[in-house]
């Protein structure tokens, strides 16, 4: 591998983007190039949602992105197509945004979306070009990639770039990375990955250069270790809840050590969205096709921890309704997967208002922007508009997802309006003594019965 700073001309103008795939990456991606000067043709087959990001409609909730995408459209600099022709013809650079879906009954992911992209480009492409992947993908991917383009006589060379964007930041660490990867087979390939890239590597970005192959291992590995630290973390909360500790005490410690961090060790209901879930599950169904099963057979036990903390906390809430929840109002608080986001996929909110549902209890669940979503996935919950009528004659409250709306919450809030005063915080943001005092019956993840705790330092609480 090597690490560049220094710059290369490829073209002897700015070299014109192109971006297949206008999902949330796509769409992010898009934007934020067009905002650091390119001109920028997003791609997509979906013709009703090209329609309405012609128009500066956007249709996934990110902060700060419908505010840029508007202002790119105005400026002229960024549009949106169906036409692969067009794409082929305007672009020198093509950046591969398609979903990668892990396949029905299975770990692996579904690569028709990339290899669709690729299949139907390519033949278009009249001069040289380069195709970067920016989707995640199973190692090998990108090299079968490279041998078709080689095969059909295409004039295109292929690149991975692999994307790290936190959903609720992702305008952010588009523009402000804290890396960028750039797997190539040729210094052509470096050198325009380098040009596209200049305003970021002149902020001091760090560029590393490897193969087609790290590149793909490098987000692979990245989401196979941050599952990992916060299924620990979380771990570490069974065991305190069974020998009487206090979880939050114990992260602060934790990350004290330098060797270890603070980040992403905040116990709680653990990781979703349509990353991290998908993410390892490939890489152990990739890494078994490859032999090395055993090498990652740690993330087996992080993906069963994860989704022992859904049952965990439906199991808190039926112990605060007496052990029966048929009939009984039962308030969400939260629907996405995390705060900042409308994405619901593996939301770990709406499994466990699932179970609570499959145990008889009517819920109710609240989340200010996923809601919608939320709905179309579970349409047998009940979606109020507002938080007091969530909370309306609860006899269990759930935080589950940690908007500042819901942390910021006092149990005086909540007092006038629930039926009971039970409170599951399963994101540990709020002050356990404060809504003990207030006489709530207070119920946390990793926190054992008798020791309240305290609330911790602020540690970061995204992935």
């Amino acid at each position: 591998m090597r690490w560049r700073s220094v710059h290369a001309q490829s073209y002897s103008a700015e070299p014109r983007l192109t971006v297949l795939g206008t999902g949330y990456l796509g769409i992010t991606h898009a934007a934020c190039m067009a905002s650091l000067g390119f001109e920028v043709l997003g791609v997509d087959t979906d013709a009703a949602k090209v329609e309405k990001l012609s128009a500066g409609v956007t249709p996934i909730y990110e902060p700060e992105l419908a505010e840029l995408v508007k202002a790119q459209l105005d400026s002229g600099r960024l549009r949106f197509t169906t036409s692969y022709d067009k794409a082929a013809s305007f672009g020198d650079v093509h950046f591969i945004c398609t979903g990668t879906p892990q396949l029905p009954g299975g770990g692996g992911a579904d690569l028709s979306q990339v290899r669709s992209c690729v299949t139907a480009l390519a033949p278009l492409l009249d001069r040289p070009s380069l195709i970067v992947g920016k989707s995640t993908v199973p190692v090998g991917t990108a090299r079968e990639l490279a041998r078709y383009l080689a095969g059909a006589g295409s004039r295109a060379e292929l690149a991975w770039n692999p994307e790290f964007l936190r959903e609720g930041s992702a305008v952010r660490d588009t523009l402000a990375p804290d890396r960028i990867v750039a797997g190539v087979t040729s210094q052509r390939g470096e050198d325009v990955l380098r040009q596209v890239y200049e305003p970021l590597l002149n902020a001091g970005t760090p560029f590393f250069v490897t193969s087609l192959e790290t590149a793909e291992l490098a987000k692979a590995a990245a989401n196979a270790f941050l599952a990992t630290k916060i299924s620990f973390i979380n771990a570490m909360a069974e065991v305190c809840e069974a020998a009487g500790g206090n979880i939050l005490e114990l992260s602060e410690i934790l990350g004290a050590d330098p060797r270890i961090g603070g980040q992403s060790l905040r116990a709680g209901l653990g990781f979703g969205g349509g990353c991290l879930p998908k993410d390892i599950r490939g890489f152990m169904s990739r890494a078994d096709e490859l032999g090395v099963q055993s090498a990652v057979g740690l993330l087996g036990e992080v993906d069963r921890i994860n989704l022992r903390r859904r049952s965990r906390t439906a199991d808190l809430a039926l112990e605060l309704a007496g052990g029966e929840l048929t009939g009984a109002t039962v308030c969400v608080l939260g629907a996405a997967f995390k705060p900042g986001s409308d994405d619901v996929r593996e939301s770990p909110a709406l499994d466990v208002a699932q179970i609570l549902h499959g145990l008889g209890a009517q819920v109710r669940v609240y989340d200010p922007v996923a809601s919608a979503n939320a709905a179309a996935a579970r349409p047998e919950l009940q979606y109020p508009s507002s938080l007091d009528e969530a909370a309306a004659d609860a006899t269990v409250v759930l935080l589950l997802t940690e908007w500042p709306e819901f942390t910021a919450l006092l149990p005086d809030d909540l007092a006038g309006l629930v039926k009971q005063k039970n409170i599951v915080d399963a994101r540990n943001v709020l002050t356990p003594t404060a809504w003990l005092a207030a006489g709530w019956n207070y119920r946390a993840l990793g926190i054992g019965t008798g020791t309240p705790g305290r609330p911790a330092s602020e540690l970061e609480r995204s992935w």
